[in-house]
């Protein structure tokens, strides 16, 4: 089992304790992982990477690297809550039925360790950070390696992990530590005059146009 993490980027913060979240993109090769702290105005980048599991271990064998990967990252963070990208439904039924496997291994371990649980579909995601749900996947990347500052392009698994993060805590399905939460709401960009569903904290200081035509 291997990992790749990223250092965390300086970005401003406010009195309220941030929360944080653990997003995850389960997969039986590759899962997905990001950390971040939200503070109610900004999401900050504390950790992100994948896991690997060798292809020719048996399938226990890789469960169990995803399931101890998970239990590390829990231990070293501490999150308050965790969002998990729900299953895909791939034409092949038996990836399906794998990446099933791989998901219940990480809800157990997440159920064992007392975390709340946020499921989202990947389209709902992309629509709650692009605005259309059928966004392609470098759109997401993009648009997290600029509102992250993650300073290196992310791979594509950890950043579908940091994108169901930062849509958990902008969509304010959890509250902050003593401070306010942010909401969904549809407002036209600053910058180029669109308009699109966007969280509440994001039209308040757009850092960049996420809108795509």
């Amino acid at each position: 089992m291997t990992r790749a993490a990223t250092r965390p980027g300086v970005m401003a913060s406010v009195s309220a304790r941030p929360s944080l979240v653990l997003g995850i993109d389960p997969g039986t090769a590759v899962t997905g992982y990001g950390v971040v702290s939200y503070d109610g105005r900004t999401a900050t980048l504390l950790e992100c990477g994948v896991i690997r599991t060798p292809a020719a271990d048996p399938l226990p064998s890789r469960l169990h690297n995803i399931h101890a990967g998970i239990a590390e990252l829990i231990e070293r963070h501490r999150p308050d809550t965790v969002a998990v990208e729900d299953v895909f439904y791939a034409r092949n039924v038996r990836t399906t039925i794998v990446l099933g496997h791989a998901r219940g291994v990480i809800l157990l371990c997440l159920r064992r360790h007392g975390l709340p649980v946020a499921s989202y579909q990947p389209t709902e995601v992309k629509r709650a950070l692009i605005g259309a749900g059928r966004a392609e996947k470098g759109q997401i990347q993009r648009v997290l390696e600029i509102i992250l500052k993650t300073g290196r392009a992310l791979e594509a698994d950890e950043a579908d992990a940091l994108a169901v993060a930062v849509c958990h805590a902008n969509g304010a399905r959890i509250p902050l530590h003593g401070g306010p939460a942010s909401r969904l709401v549809r407002g036209r960009c600053r910058r180029c005059g669109k308009t699109a569903s966007r969280p509440s904290c994001w039209w308040a200081a757009p850092t960049t146009c996420m809108i795509r035509a």
